[in-house]
């Protein structure tokens, strides 16, 4: 079988980090939105730091809202755990810069979470999938006082056409990624025959 290169992950954080008229677009169409100033956004992507040793493939604040976006191409069932990470350590940097006390005795406001997984992986699954943090719990939670969701978008090619006809960057991602996993299929198949020989 062949091994899938990380061009993938790459490619999609290269896009949407690097263009923010992209990632807007990209937020309007999860969003059913219409915002048209780029600038609006603020990319608060965590980068692979020594001293944190984590990242996120995209993040943004817009309209009070903190938008995490990961790119995944294989199945991984912990990213609402993963999520509640990253988030974890975005909001301490977003209350670092405001210089806000934790320890006072007012409630900080803080931007709303939205935690969105861009799915392209082999494995076959619906169009919109949530991957709640609940279902890794050892004791099932019946108050359901605690729960993190991930929102599984599968942009492989047949799924979520609305999502990637509204934004032109995803549905060219989508449709790049798709030509290059099936070159990929064929050469494996080619080796396959002349290993057969």
């Amino acid at each position: 079988m062949c091994q899938y290169t990380r061009y993938k992950d790459k490619l999609f954080r290269f896009i949407f980090n690097h263009n923010k008229e992209w990632l807007l677009s990209l937020y309007n169409a999860l969003n059913d939105t219409h915002y048209t100033d780029p600038e609006e956004l603020t990319i608060t992507t965590l980068e692979d730091v020594i001293y944190i040793k984590m990242k996120n493939d995209i993040s943004l604040l817009l309209d009070s809202e903190m938008n995490l976006y990961e790119h995944q191409s294989s199945w991984n069932p912990n990213m609402p755990l993963r999520g509640l990470f990253y988030f974890s350590t975005l909001y301490k940097a977003y209350l670092s810069a405001l210089e806000k006390d934790l320890y006072g005795k007012v409630l900080i406001k803080i931007p709303s979470p939205r935690y969105v997984v861009f799915y392209n992986g082999d494995r076959k699954t619906g169009d919109v999938v949530k991957l709640r943090l609940s279902d890794a719990f050892e004791k099932e939670d019946e108050s359901g006082e605690f729960q993190w969701t991930a929102t599984l978008y599968n942009i492989n090619r047949g799924h979520n056409r609305t999502l990637l006809d509204s934004c032109m960057a995803l549905k060219h991602y989508s449709i790049y990624v798709d030509k290059v996993k099936r070159k990929l299929q064929q050469g494996c198949h080619l080796k396959m025959r002349y290993r057969r020989r």
